[in-house]
């Protein structure tokens, strides 16, 4: 987590764009605490509301976004074989694409908020065929609703001490 600190304390913006792209894909970044953080430096002046918010966002969406055309493009047959070093088994996968049929789109939205899931949301989002449009509009909800709960929730921290 020192290295986020040190990351966005030196690299602004960029890191955080940076980061949050990374972290969705599934590299293994604290989004959670790294959006808390943001919102937390917003509110004593280090970042601007605004402007954190807005690269947040787009870190984040951007994130889901190549996630999305990687499922799309090496779809399942990939994830079948090659699964087991992520901890995607064949249940695994089952299973989520059972929640994901079951839910539909609603599934991007609320998978931003429950971590590991988030991840994996966008890529079968790719492998089912959702379309572009679609897809774009319930990540996009998802990123501008997870981006807003945890920099806000930074923000009162910050503001309350």
């Amino acid at each position: 987590m020192d290295i986020v600190k040190d990351l966005i304390s030196n690299y602004g913006y960029f890191a955080i764009y940076g980061l949050l792209a990374i972290g969705i894909i599934g590299l293994p970044v604290p989004d959670e605490f790294m959006m808390t953080f943001v919102g937390y430096l917003s509110s004593i002046s280090v970042l601007n509301v605004q402007g954190a918010f807005l690269v947040s966002f787009l870190g984040s969406i951007s994130g889901m976004l190549i996630s999305y055309f990687i499922g799309k493009k090496v779809g399942k047959p990939f994830l079948r074989k090659h699964g087991k070093w992520i901890k995607m088994t064949p249940a695994r996968l089952e299973k989520l694409e059972k929640w994901f049929n079951k839910y539909g789109p609603w599934t991007i939205i609320i998978a931003y908020f429950i971590p590991g899931v988030r991840h994996f949301a966008s890529y079968i989002s790719g492998m089912n065929g959702m379309g572009k449009r679609k897809y774009f509009i319930f990540a996009g909800a998802g990123a501008f609703s997870w981006c807003l709960v945890f920099t806000t929730f930074g923000y009162f921290i910050g503001v309350l001490t």
